[in-house]
């Protein structure tokens, strides 16, 4: 990954090597991808030398530097550097300018989102936020996890209410009555298996739901 000519296409290159970046990057690598870490810090960079595929210490806001490791030849690039605003926005600037063809950003705030979109980034994250909305949806009622999948819309998994224990989902009329896609079912002790009409809920199963964020938190509020 040293030369331009040796990134792999699954190689990810990313930028800051804090918790985010961290947490990030290791999760690529157990998912199968190469990365290239950068972090002007030298501790951040020992710390994941053994991590990561490869770990460089160097100025991202550097263009010529960039360009001497490669950036420009990474199908993707994450900008995780947080609280340094001017770092985080020259780096995105940098990879655009390297025409870096899907360039993800972390933004602490919106206003911090917009400039980086301005300057090249293809997808900014909220994570700080994402994170906040998440537990507040989980610590207020039964929902297990809570995936926002889009503006308005998202994909929950909780513990079925006693309006549908017992009873078929065609019987129920989850949908029409609430609003609501049950999209598979978990049984105590089994996995996941598609729901039907003539999926009967029990009272510790675990249901998944698709809906209007509304309607899923309508639905998680039942009982």
């Amino acid at each position: 990954m040293a030369s331009p000519s040796k990134v792999p296409d699954n190689g990810v290159l990313v930028v800051g090597l804090g918790r985010f970046g961290t947490a990030l990057a290791t999760t690529l690598v157990d998912l199968g991808h190469e990365v290239l870490g950068v972090d002007a810090d030298a501790e951040n960079v020992q710390r994941n030398a053994d991590l990561l595929t490869h770990v460089v210490e160097a100025d991202a806001t550097d263009e010529d530097v960039m360009r001497q490791l490669g950036a420009g030849e990474f199908g993707r690039a994450v900008v995780g550097i947080g609280t340094d605003l001017e770092a985080s926005i020259l780096t995105t600037s940098v990879l655009a300018g390297l025409e870096v063809p899907d360039i993800w950003a972390k933004a602490i705030t919106v206003p911090h989102g917009r400039i980086l979109e301005r300057v090249g980034a293809h997808h900014v994250v909220f994570p700080e936020h994402d994170m906040g909305r998440r537990v507040a949806h989980l610590v207020t009622g039964r929902m297990l996890e809570f995936v926002a999948l889009d503006q308005g819309f998202a994909l929950v998994k909780l513990k079925p209410p006693k309006q549908v224990v017992g009873r078929s989902l065609g019987d129920t009329q989850v949908r029409s009555r609430y609003g609501v896609t049950v999209v598979c079912i978990k049984p105590r002790g089994g996995s996941f298996t598609y729901a039907t009409q003539e999926t009967v809920p029990g009272p510790d199963d675990v249901l998944v739901v698709a809906g209007e964020t509304d309607r899923v938190e309508g639905f998680a509020k039942l009982d």
